[in-house]
């Protein structure tokens, strides 16, 4: 079995909920186990963290809005300075793209980029773009509301998946500025809530986790163009299921398959990928190991998911049938109020 070099974790969670705030742990790559190795609780509710090197960043998704550099070379994180405001309420996403940390400010509906120093500290805001629009919704589609933002496959691109809108934005990051420009917006089904994607290995689709009805929306991305074009849409529940909030989508190395984390059902869906990646399957639904998965990320093995359920306070790992794709429970690790995982 292997040890632990080179597997190292980091799990968010809601201090306000009585979390630890940033918890490091180390991973057996082997049998996946996750074993505590100290916490910050430094920073408020830092929901989401990207890891870039021997810094750790984390969002503060609170009203005032923040985001928080940590040292991680050691046992426990260590904070690098104060949180810097991202001038955006509820921060809860976040990447590290050509220089910068974006974040994603759903309360707000807007996406802040903020330069990071040579230490790996953060200057202020330097660039920001507010989304606009709502959706039928009511209760949760009044105004914009961005999830996340990451960077496509090719780098060219900003995505920013907005819930608020039911629209996936893509935007142009001047790594020499700051600035951010929107290049192109693709509207989804209305009232469907986009809240996370990720893309195929291939680059050439991207796959967009629905909140507000439990739906995958297979689309096809453009990466020459910028342009993210919609398919078709697959449940990730099965039919009859309670109501379900789904959370976050992995896609497998290989292409092969997709998880994503289900909210209410408390379930771990397994969509099969065509083999183009043009069309997703439900194949399999299965147990989260807790309540209320708000997380679901793929170890440093490639071989284990981790799900952060968030009311359980606990991070469930489960190895991945190679074959089936389906996961089967093997370890938990107590977190109170876990929000996500992420490794390095």
């Amino acid at each position: 079995m292997e040890g632990t070099q080179g597997g190292r974790g980091f799990v968010g969670s809601f201090t306000s909920a009585g979390g630890p705030g940033v918890v490091a742990v180390e991973v057996d790559r082997g049998s996946g186990a996750l074993r505590f190795t100290g916490a910050s609780d430094a920073v408020a509710d830092p929901s989401f963290l990207a890891p870039a090197g021997d810094v750790l960043y984390a969002v503060s998704e609170t009203d005032a809005g923040a985001v928080a550099a940590f040292d991680v070379t050691g046992p426990a994180p260590r904070p690098l300075g104060a949180p810097v405001p991202v001038e955006g309420a509820g921060p809860t996403h976040l990447a590290v793209v050509a220089g910068h940390v974006l974040t994603a400010n759903y309360t707000s509906g807007s996406v802040s980029s903020l330069p990071r120093t040579a230490d790996g500290t953060l200057g202020p805001v330097a660039g920001q773009v507010r989304h606009a629009g709502s959706g039928p919704v009511e209760d949760r589609q009044a105004g914009p509301h961005a999830h996340q933002v990451l960077p496509d496959p090719s780098g060219r691109w900003v995505l920013a998946v907005d819930l608020g809108t039911d629209a996936v934005t893509v935007h142009v990051l001047d790594p020499a500025t700051g600035a951010l420009t929107p290049h192109g917006t693709t509207a989804l089904r209305p009232g469907t809530g986009p809240r996370h994607l990720a893309f195929h290995p291939a680059g050439t689709h991207a796959y967009v986790l629905n909140e507000l009805e439990p739906t995958l929306t297979v689309c096809r991305w453009d990466a020459d163009a910028g342009v993210l074009t919609p398919l078709g849409e697959t449940p990730v529940v099965p039919e009859g299921a309670a109501p379900a909030y789904p959370s976050e989508v992995v896609a497998a190395p290989d292409g092969r398959f997709l998880w994503a984390a289900v909210r209410g059902t408390d379930t771990l869906a397994v969509l099969a990928l065509a083999e183009d990646g043009a069309g997703a399957r439900l194949v399999a639904s299965v147990p989260c190991g807790g309540h209320w998965p708000r997380d679901l990320t793929l170890g440093p093995s490639g071989r284990h998911l981790y799900a952060a359920n968030e009311r359980t306070g606990d991070v469930t790992w489960f190895a991945v049938d190679p074959r089936t794709g389906v996961p089967v429970r093997t370890g938990s690790l107590p977190v109170p109020a876990a929000s996500c995982v992420v490794f390095t």
